[in-house]
């Protein structure tokens, strides 16, 4: 009973804590920024929600369609996760929201668990991975566990967009021509479908969707101020209505309808877990990925205030169960919208809160208006924010400054295109860790030479003028000494004394480098000594940095290499080899031996409860 009561009292003690102003600060970001509202703040928020919220009106749509939804899904993804977001996100330009990926991402998670489905399976499995995801996302954050999406490389998210980018743009040529295809995320297959079908293009449908490219292309270029994509909106919508050109074959959005989202319980059971289980975690971390680089772009023009990954974990996973009760798909932040947001002189989260408000007025009041709105031209409105996903300048700089980068950025984008989203994404993910693993399991190793007249030593690879030493081996590791290397490093030094043309008397390993090592470490550098031992060569070493000097003390290692023979630095090793003087005399210091491992108390919680 007394441990019972200790366990309740630790676990008493850290709700109390953890409910600290602090902390509700950290958990609640807008407590952070509303108490200290300036009132010069509102003209910009108001105008950076409003400009904001006109954009994502016909977008949403856009990407409602993109996704395989009826387009007035994209609007209800509009509005409960920006104001979650607004609440419990940490950048304060952030525009959350339906975006091109995610959507894209929905729509071919969806085709994998089966073709041809009803609309309304499709909705409930979109609805439901929306759910699923924002779970994982909260469950990441609370755990502090942001830092695992960092594993994914730069060069193979450019290569996934930039895929992404084609396949988005070629799943809209059926609403751009106006031919019947099949759903799907293979590129070539697209084509093939596209070339068997061309005889039946809508030659009208085609001059409005092309007609609404070259409008917005134009309004980019020439008046970035007027939100284009609401301009071809109105302009396709009363001329629909005026000609009646769904008389004429052409698509248009039908029936839109009205009023706000209801609140539904998602599906989640078991079964229903299984079948979007790959879905929600692809989702959890490509709307990770891209809205922590959105938000850390913009985040740099700022000194007030820090995007914080874990809670942006936390937030967006919250925006996306919020949403989820109010039949939203998943969502994450928009580049395109975030930099409207940011240059229109919002401020704080109070201008995703007027988005908000301008997407539920429009549901609210405005929703019939859209009846006549060609499919053509949310089609169009997808062609040309994709655009800019395709990242062809990383590519051409990867292409001059690293090789191995643009082949992961290459290998990826063509996954992509040829196996679909969802096994593009798995193989960049798997990529990506093969590289990790790769460049840890043979790190860099060399021989180290003294420079003429200094206490220098550096590379003979790098550096010819760098004197090496007969009798003495100077080698460098620069990387943690770990399971994963370790049989590497024991195999290579050994190599290099192999090599040698003359057997050296002395070899100092400089490990200024190793910043960790585990019990394979310990146990490679044990062999190390064994097979120097052997052939009555001595062994040095220098430079060991304080958490790794204690691992050697725990593991006797500091004891079995020699009081004398450890070193702050290479000269004091080298000098103490040469003159051989009394203790007393000697360039050898006792600060190389120094350790906390000593004092070290592992305060583990079940001896604090026992």
């Amino acid at each position: 009973m007394r441990h019972l009561l200790n366990f309740w009292e630790l676990l008493a003690l850290y709700c109390k804590q953890a409910l600290t102003l602090s902390r509700i600060k950290a958990y609640f970001p807008i407590a952070n920024w509303l108490p200290k509202y300036r009132k010069q703040y509102w003209r910009g928020d108001l105008l950076a929600g409003l400009t904001v919220g006109v954009m994502l009106i016909p977008q949403g749509m856009a990407y409602g369609l993109l996704a395989g939804l009826p387009p007035i899904y994209g609007l209800y993804a509009s509005i409960v996760p920006l104001l979650l977001y607004a609440v419990f996100g940490t950048s304060r330009q952030l525009s959350v929201g339906p975006t091109a990926v995610v959507a894209l991402l929905v729509a071919a998670g969806i085709q994998a668990i089966g073709r041809d489905l009803p609309t309304a399976t499709v909705i409930s499995l979109s609805i439901s991975a929306a759910l699923l995801a924002g779970i994982i996302q909260v469950a990441l954050g609370f755990l502090r566990l942001g830092i695992l999406v960092n594993f994914l490389a730069l060069p193979v998210i450019g290569g996934f967009t930039s895929a992404a980018a084609f396949i988005i743009g070629f799943s809209q040529l059926k609403y751009l021509l106006g031919i019947p295809l099949k759903r799907n995320s293979n590129v070539f297959s697209l084509l093939t479908e596209i070339a068997q079908h061309i005889t039946q293009t809508h030659i009208v449908t085609l001059a409005i969707g092309l007609g609404s490219i070259a409008l917005l292309l134009l309004l980019k270029r020439f008046a970035k101020g007027i939100p284009g994509s609401l301009v071809v909106v109105a302009v396709g919508i009363g001329l629909s209505a005026w000609f009646q050109l769904d008389k004429l074959g052409v698509a248009i959005v039908g029936n839109v309808p009205e009023g706000l989202p209801p609140f539904e319980w998602p599906d989640l059971s078991l079964q229903r877990i299984r079948e979007i289980l790959p879905l929600a975690v692809t989702v959890c971390i490509i709307s990770f990925i891209e809205s922590v680089a959105i938000a850390k772009t913009i985040e740099g023009r700022y000194d007030d205030y820090r995007v914080v990954p874990n809670q942006e974990l936390i937030a967006l996973g919250l925006s996306k169960i919020g949403g989820a009760f109010f039949q939203s798909f998943p969502t994450t932040g928009s580049f395109t919208r975030s930099a409207v947001n940011d240059e229109s002189g919002g401020k704080t989260g109070l201008s995703s809160v007027v988005s908000a408000l301008v997407v539920a007025l429009t549901l609210l009041f405005l929703t019939p208006f859209f009846y006549y709105l060609p499919k053509a031209i949310l089609a169009a409105i997808i062609v040309v924010a994709v655009i800019n996903l395709v990242d062809y300048r990383e590519a051409q700089r990867l292409w001059n400054t690293d090789g191995r980068d643009f082949t992961n950025m290459v290998v990826t984008f063509a996954a992509t295109l040829v196996f679909g989203i969802q096994n593009g994404i798995l193989t960049g993910v798997l990529l990506s860790l093969g590289i990790m693993i790769y460049r840890n399991a043979r790190p860099h190793i060399t021989v180290l030479g003294q420079l003429p007249g200094s206490r220098h030593y550096r590379s003979t690879n790098r550096f010819p003028e760098a004197r090496d030493r007969d009798e003495i081996l100077i080698l460098r590791f620069d990387a943690q000494l770990y399971f994963g290397n370790s049989t590497y490093f024991r195999d290579e030094v050994e190599a290099i004394v192999r090599k040698r043309d003359s057997k050296p008397k002395l070899l100092i390993l400089d490990a200024s480098s190793i910043h960790d090592i585990d019990s394979s470490g310990v146990k490679a550098l044990e062999e190390v000594l064994c097979f120097l031992e052997e052939r009555d060569i001595r062994f040095y070493i220098s430079g060991v940095i304080g958490p790794v000097r204690d691992i050697l003390f725990r593991n006797e290692l500091m004891s079995r290499i020699g009081k004398h023979n450890q070193f702050l630095h290479i000269q004091d090793a080298v000098d103490y080899y040469y003159s051989h003087p009394d203790e007393d005399t000697s360039t050898w210091t006792a600060d190389a031996l120094q350790t906390n491992a000593k004092e070290r108390r592992r305060k583990w919680i079940w001896r604090r409860i026992w």
